[in-house]
């Protein structure tokens, strides 16, 4: 009921030579039920996308669809959607119950349907002793939960969220997440979730979609685009800490670094300029000489976890270690063992994966 299609949409502002395109033919099929996050730094045309879809912004090119109908020229109010903002829009002169009401009420839904609605998401979000506050006299997890609860009552075909947890302290972005994710277990609802954090983007989407400078860099479960990142951009923001990336030349076991050659453990798919990748947690230390050359910089205290800085041919190269093991000192010298089905390999031009 809910599928949404996008077809090489497109989204310029301005006309003629002056026209600046902010969205680059993007392509996405969304089952119906399936939970999307769109997931990219500030400024890369994530939101913008997203209120494509809601008919919030008109689209330059290319075509929308949601549940089988293309909606390019389709009112807001009459696509079927339902939007949870970053700042969550409460009037603040009416209860929690009036606020989750007040769109049915503009609609001519029955009372007794408003209230039966109401009461069954209040019970969902655990609202129900809140009905009768004031937005004042909420925490801001409670009045994201009530932003939410007036987009169930809709029962829309779509629910499109607008980076919905920026505005909430860490403890309660984590806690807020499993309510999302508890949410649509329960409900089916096929969502689009927009963030800027990665950690939100693995753990709530089935999918996600990586979006950079307006275009979209790659589509997959988060497991995928983790294991197999089709681009530089996708390997370098995905992960925490990212992907090591180094620049260097391939000759069959060899790859050179600045002049500083290092041994592979299997040969590169091919000779030439290529850009090795290698995530910090795949890279074991040995001691200097068992491997490729590190110079430490610096140790970072990470609770469980340490992660070590250093030098890697003159790249930057970080490497994540147990923090049961002894740490090693700025100035340490120690070599880098790379495994070989852990190493991820990109074109040194067009930054897309090789193998």
């Amino acid at each position: 009921m809910g599928a949404i299609s996008i077809r090489n949409a497109v989204k310029r502002y301005g006309r003629g030579d002056k026209a600046n395109q902010v969205i680059h033919g993007v392509n996405a099929e969304i089952a119906d039920g399936e939970f999307i996050v769109i997931v990219g730094p500030s400024g890369c045309g994530k939101s913008t996308l997203l209120r494509m879809v809601a008919g919030l912004e008109e689209i330059s090119g290319g075509e929308i669809g949601i549940a089988g109908r293309v909606v390019n020229d389709v009112d807001p109010s009459e696509r079927d959607i339902a939007m949870v903002f970053q700042n969550y829009a409460l009037y603040p002169h009416m209860s929690v119950f009036d606020n989750m009401a007040y769109g049915l009420r503009i609609a001519k839904v029955p009372d007794a349907e408003i209230k039966a609605r109401v009461d069954k998401a209040a019970a969902i979000l655990q609202l129900g002793p809140y009905l009768a506050r004031k937005p004042r006299e909420l925490s801001g997890g409670q009045r994201q939960r009530v932003a939410m609860g007036r987009a169930i009552v809709r029962q829309p075909a779509v629910f499109l969220f607008d980076e919905p947890l920026s505005n909430l302290d860490a403890k309660l972005r984590a806690q807020t997440r499993l309510e999302i994710q508890k949410l649509h277990a329960e409900l089916g609802v096929t969502s689009l979730f927009v963030t800027h954090d990665q950690v939100e983007a693995m753990t709530l989407a089935q999918r996600m979609i990586v979006m950079n400078a307006g275009r979209m860099e790659q589509i997959g479960t988060p497991e995928q685009v983790y294991a197999t990142p089709a681009t530089t951009f996708v390997a370098g923001f995905i992960g925490a800490p990212p992907m090591n990336l180094v620049s260097g030349r391939a000759d069959g076991m060899r790859f050179v670094v600045d002049g500083a050659e290092f041994a592979l453990p299997r040969p590169a798919p091919r000779d030439g300029a290529l850009i090795l990748g290698l995530r910090p947690e795949h890279a074991a230390l040995q001691p200097a000489g068992a491997g490729w050359p590190l110079a430490v910089d610096t140790v970072e205290m990470l609770g469980a976890e340490r992660l070590v800085h250093g030098q890697l041919g003159g790249a930057p190269f970080t490497v994540r270690v147990d923090a049961t093991l002894a740490a090693p000192r700025a100035g340490d010298r120690l070599a880098v063992q790379a495994p070989a089905d852990h190493l991820h390999w990109f074109d040194a031009a067009t930054q897309q994966r090789v193998a």
